[in-house]
């Protein structure tokens, strides 16, 4: 771990509320309509800021609940705070992950005038999207998430799309493909239904899961290359630099690195490590949370952070993660929300979402790399032609999921 804190990035919850209730949705404070106060951004960002301990390049993710909801107003505010505090060796990048709906002319200005990286949750044609997303009455999102996805395209707007795959999606990658294909959607990346919080997923988990992830991403991501019109796929091209990395250059887990990805909530609650424990519950962790950045220093949170059970049996997995799994060097240390809700427990190491997104992205690409050394001995030198450069949207920036 490092000595200091090293903060890469700030989830920030500027409402709680959500205008859809998705099936699968694990968030349990999804009505509550109280929004973040202007006073609350900005001492968050004075604190983190005075403290030295911002990386290079923050990333600052407005997400949990819809952040939509919350007027272009705000943000302009928020944005132009932040950016007076930052300091000038500091790179500030926004990004917002939105179901879409309320996307028009005026959220795309804001959008480009700062640069701002957009995830839109779309979980592929309509009757698989509103199989699980729907409105509050029950009715489907789909045609108002693909206008504002239009609404994306005809504004110039970079986007990517976040797809959930469920019992009934995993085993249609065409599809999946031939829809984004249609839609001019060439940045995605896939969340596979997990169990969190109250959900449970529909999925059985185990070895036939990974089995049937293993097929559907690999299908979808040779697919996908030789269309040539699909120029980032979040589970491979994330995991590329991670497999092929320079000798002793270590992987960084930022969900097992104490304050290293920063969450707040709308009330200026605090918590670290994976950013779905803000908001739940737990007996003996209480409610995950490290302090209030109204009433605490950044200093007084990061010394709560490194004296609680929390980090103290988050460390303990890392070890466990270490000293028994194959894929460490790649994966850090798993996440630890999934630990949790999987194993029972943050000490525990192997779970089914490090499997679908650490070890079968890592199989599939080594799996392809032997495939292309085979090609290699077997074709004379001047016939070889080296792969392409990997593209270098700003999803990289993303966290590993947030639908």
């Amino acid at each position: 771990m490092p000595a200091t804190p090293e903060i890469g990035m700030v989830v920030v919850q500027p409402t709680a509320f959500c205008n859809i209730a998705c099936t699968y949705c694990y968030l349990p404070d999804r009505s509550n309509t109280h929004v973040i106060a202007q006073s609350t951004v900005t001492r968050l960002f004075e604190e983190i800021f005075a403290s030295g301990w911002s990386c290079p390049e923050l990333i600052v993710v407005w997400h949990a609940g819809e952040p939509l909801v919350v007027p272009v107003s705000f943000y302009e505010e928020a944005f132009s705070t932040i950016d007076r505090l930052r300091p000038a060796n500091v790179i500030v990048k926004h990004s917002f992950q939105t179901n879409g709906m309320l996307i028009d002319a005026d959220w795309c200005r804001l959008f480009k005038q700062w640069n701002v990286g957009v995830g839109v949750s779309l979980d592929g044609p309509r009757d698989l999207h509103d199989l699980h997303r729907k409105t509050r009455s029950g009715k489907g999102t789909f045609d108002k998430t693909i206008a504002g996805v239009r609404t994306l395209r005809e504004n110039e707007v970079p986007f990517h799309v976040i797809s959930v795959l469920s019992k009934a999606s995993l085993d249609m990658p065409h599809e999946l493909l031939d829809f984004y294909l249609t839609e001019g959607i060439d940045q995605v990346c896939f969340n596979v239904e997990e169990s969190e919080g109250d959900h449970v997923s529909s999925l059985f988990h185990g070895p036939a899961l990974r089995q049937r992830y293993a097929a559907f991403l690999r299908t979808f991501w040779h697919e996908a290359r030789r269309s040539g019109r699909v120029r980032f796929v979040r589970e491979i091209d994330l995991t590329l630099p991670r497999v092929f990395r320079p000798e002793g250059a270590p992987t960084r887990n930022i969900q097992v690195e104490p304050l290293a990805m920063l969450n707040v909530d709308s009330h200026g609650n605090v918590s670290s490590f994976s950013p779905e424990l803000l908001g739940l519950k737990n007996e003996a962790y209480g409610d995950y949370l490290l302090g209030n950045i109204r009433f605490q220093s950044m200093a007084e949170i990061r010394d709560a952070c490194l004296a609680s059970p929390l980090y103290r049996d988050i460390s303990e997995g890392v070890r466990a993660c270490r000293a028994a799994c194959d894929y460490f060097s790649v994966c850090g240390g798993g996440a630890p929300v999934n630990k949790l809700f999987e194993n029972g427990s943050f000490t525990g190491t192997e779970t089914s979402y490090c499997t679908l997104t650490q070890m079968v992205p890592t199989d599939l690409i080594l799996e392809a790399y032997d495939r292309l050394e085979k090609g290699w001995v077997a074709a004379e030198p001047a016939t070889v032609t080296p792969p392409p450069p990997l593209p270098s949207g700003q999803t990289a920036a993303q966290p590993p999921r947030m639908p």
